[in-house]
């Protein structure tokens, strides 16, 4: 059996008397996008910190393809994207992704070939020799996507990478990430938008007071709202049902039965059923 790109056994951090993270198990398999889902101060951050070779954890071990992590050789494997761009705006993006692909062992025409590619690839060339501190915040997610893909890493860790993006560039973020998991990569996303994560990744853990969960059941089953012409919104009909062909023969026997239906709709995710099940605190 092929070991994971990257995996983690234990991982504990805490700053002062603040733990961050108590203990966190991931396995992130080539070929799979995995997605990070928890509330607020759950230590998602922390951990792809660590997982990045960026933080070193107080406890635990991190393995590389079934052998203990070296942080240099894994830093040199992994993109790391920030949930906030943070580099020097006064360089242009070409600039920037120039000197990130020089850090990485890079000669300057390589990695301004790279810089260029990348640039196309996140649409925006046309803001290739500008000043950063020009680009809305959507344009700097889609930079910082281009920044951790500069070194063509095998291990993609992204921290709300959609944050920002308006529809169009989520959908394409979302193309990207599967095109680059079929390339062999693997990929981790954290994000709060739980119902674009579904439609992307294949696996799954939640993390909730610095504790990593991996989903062992089938999440409760999804809802539908169900409402007839002519009847208030707020007296549409909520029911549950097993999956979507059981929804899909529920919606076939109300037409049969010619009930004048004017929303048929699920209203919940299965990712959003299992977190809400977690019972996770709002923060």
């Amino acid at each position: 059996m092929t070991p994971p790109l990257l995996s983690a056994a234990g991982l504990s951090r805490s700053f002062g008397a603040y733990r961050a993270v108590a203990h966190a198990d991931i396995a992130l398999n080539a070929g799979r996008i995995t997605g990070l889902v928890g509330p607020n101060g759950a230590g998602k951050t922390t951990l792809l910190l660590m997982l990045a070779g960026l933080l070193a954890p107080d406890s635990g071990q991190l393995f590389a393809g079934g052998t203990v992590a070296d942080p240099v050789a894994l830093r040199s494997r992994t993109g790391w994207m920030p949930d906030v761009f943070g580099t020097w705006e006064s360089l242009t993006p070409r600039e920037i992704l120039i000197a990130f692909g020089r850090l990485h062992g890079a000669d300057k025409a390589t990695a301004d070939t790279r810089a260029l590619e990348l640039l196309n690839q996140v649409h925006l060339v046309e803001f290739t020799d500008h000043p950063a501190s020009g680009l809305s915040r959507g344009q700097k997610q889609r930079l910082g996507l281009a920044r951790a893909l500069v070194n063509r890493p095998q291990i993609l860790l992204l921290d709300e990478p959609a944050s920002g993006m308006d529809p169009r560039s989520r959908i394409e973020l979302r193309a990207q990430l599967r095109a680059i998991a079929a390339e062999g990569a693997t990929v981790l996303v954290s994000s709060h938008i739980l119902g674009e994560l579904e439609e992307m990744v294949d696996d799954v853990v939640f993390m909730t007071g610095g504790f990593t969960h991996v989903p062992s059941t089938t999440p409760s089953r999804p809802r539908w709202r169900i409402r007839l012409i002519g009847q208030p919104a707020d007296q549409a009909v909520v029911v549950e049902l097993q999956d979507d062909a059981a929804a899909a023969a529920y919606l076939a026997q109300l037409v049969a039965q010619q009930t004048p239906i004017a929303e048929f709709t699920r209203i919940t995710s299965g990712l959003e059923q299992a977190y809400l099940d977690l019972d996770a605190d709002r923060t």
